[in-house]
């Protein structure tokens, strides 16, 4: 088989690309691209799209002068117009995760609001179980704030915050906390109970529901996009040579 290029004195065949690829792990994201690649083939852009796009990667690269471009485009072997295809790549690939996920954004957030939706909650938390049935007593009663009692009893490092954990996921902490805090109202103050080795103290401080604003629009996007992604990348498995007969060339 004929060399695709030397490097040195290292002629690299179409046969050595993928044994290459895995051993400088760069297979991976080769199929990505080839796989983006073939979902934004009929995907155009406007020639104010084409403009903007090179204006961006010119400032982004600094080719801002005739003389850095024609360096840059040395640099890397490219034309003039390959480098257009390349700065317009983002364009299109973003044109096509509006076209096949924007209609299905609402849908996907409902799925997922239980895990995307975050708290503010406070703990204490401590081995010696009498402890703990004090400590609680003296809150509820209103003898010592939560944030006192945790500061000076809480074993773990939320007493450097004072027993203030959060905003975080309410899927994030343990499975039994989370339970709680997803029952809890804003405030309530829940018994001492056994989790572990310890014994722990709750108090739900804030619930963040989350919201389907434009920053969470993007992120759903990208998230449905990045599945996509994998699903592709699976079913392609690994690059694998064709099986073709070569007549050999004297």
């Amino acid at each position: 088989m004929t060399g695709v290029f030397k490097v040195g004195e290292t002629i690299i065949t179409a046969e050595d690309l993928p044994s290459l690829l895995k051993r400088y792990q760069l297979m991976p994201l080769f199929l990505r691209e080839v796989i983006l690649e073939q979902a934004i083939a009929k995907i155009t852009c406007t020639e104010a799209e084409q403009a903007a796009a090179l204006e961006r990667f010119e400032n982004q690269h600094q080719l801002t002068s005739p003389e850095a471009k024609a360096a840059w485009l040395a640099a890397y072997d490219m034309t003039s117009e390959q480098l257009l295809e390349m700065a317009e790549r983002p364009v299109r690939v973003e044109k096509f995760k509006q076209e096949m996920w924007s209609g299905r954004v609402e849908n996907y957030f409902l799925s997922r609001k239980g895990s995307l939706d975050q708290v503010v909650y406070s703990l204490i938390r401590t081995k010696n179980p009498g402890l703990a049935q004090e400590l609680y007593f003296r809150i509820a009663e209103g003898e010592n704030s939560f944030a006192e009692v945790a500061r000076d009893h809480s074993e773990g490092p939320e007493s450097r915050s004072g027993g203030v954990l959060g905003p975080v996921p309410v899927s994030q902490p343990h499975p039994a906390i989370s339970k709680l805090l997803s029952v809890s109202q804003p405030g309530q103050l829940w018994a001492p109970r056994p989790l572990a080795e310890w014994f722990v103290i709750i108090r739900l401080e804030k619930f963040l529901p989350a919201q389907l604003d434009e920053s969470m629009r993007r992120r759903m996007i990208e998230e449905m996009f990045e599945n996509w992604l994998r699903e592709q990348l699976a079913q392609v498995g690994s690059l694998q040579p064709l099986r073709t007969s070569v007549s050999s060339v004297s």
